[in-house]
């Protein structure tokens, strides 16, 4: 059985992977997270999950990797982490009454091969309008200053939005299951019906 590694210290990304029953390490990939000058928000989530599995290749040369990374496009602006209070109110604030799309990078890299399958699942958000209390209420009792667009919708941010679409809902916690199973398949580790 090869060795399957999450490159990431994402509680919520090893959450996510341990639903789907597989032996996995987990290891923090050090990689720069910089949008380049007119970096598409696409092209930024596909670049640094696959930064991020090689990252984590060069001390594991026989495992599959899987690297993934997130951001929010607002009126075509990236929208990260916002880090604390006050830049997850300015985020909020501007996505109050607004549609946001979350962009979700995965890529499976066989370090053995050289492989890689990338791609990115888009999520579309729409937002309740958010007056400052509800915005306040919400952040002190959930703090998500660590996630895109801040918000958590596997916890109470989902009271945040009015309706969510896409083809993917693991893919706005910051790992696509749908697409990382079929990558997963192709590289000869099904999740059902193989070895365990």
């Amino acid at each position: 059985m090869r060795t399957l590694i999450l490159a990431s210290s994402s509680p919520y990304r090893r959450e996510l992977l341990s639903r789907l029953g597989l032996v996995f390490e987990c290891h923090s990939p050090d990689v720069d997270e910089s949008v380049l000058a007119g970096e598409s928000p696409d092209a930024l989530v596909v670049r640094l999950a696959r930064s991020k599995a090689q990252a984590v290749a060069h001390q594991h040369p026989d495992a599959l990797i899987i690297g993934s990374d997130q951001c929010a496009e607002l009126d075509g602006r990236i929208l990260g982490k916002p880090g604390d209070h006050e830049g997850a109110v300015r985020q909020l604030r501007a996505a109050s009454g607004r549609e946001v799309v979350f962009h979700t990078g995965l890529c499976l890299l066989n370090a053995r091969t050289g492989r890689a399958h990338v791609t990115s699942v888009p999520f579309r958000v729409r937002f309740r309008a958010l007056d400052s209390a509800m915005i306040e209420d919400y952040l002190r009792r959930e703090t998500p200053y660590d996630c895109a667009g801040s918000f958590k919708s596997e916890g109470l941010g989902i009271v945040l939005f009015e309706g969510m679409e896409g083809d993917d809902p693991t893919s706005l916690v910051g790992l696509p299951l749908i697409a990382l199973v079929g990558m997963l398949q192709r590289e000869g580790m099904p999740v059902l019906g193989g070895p365990r």
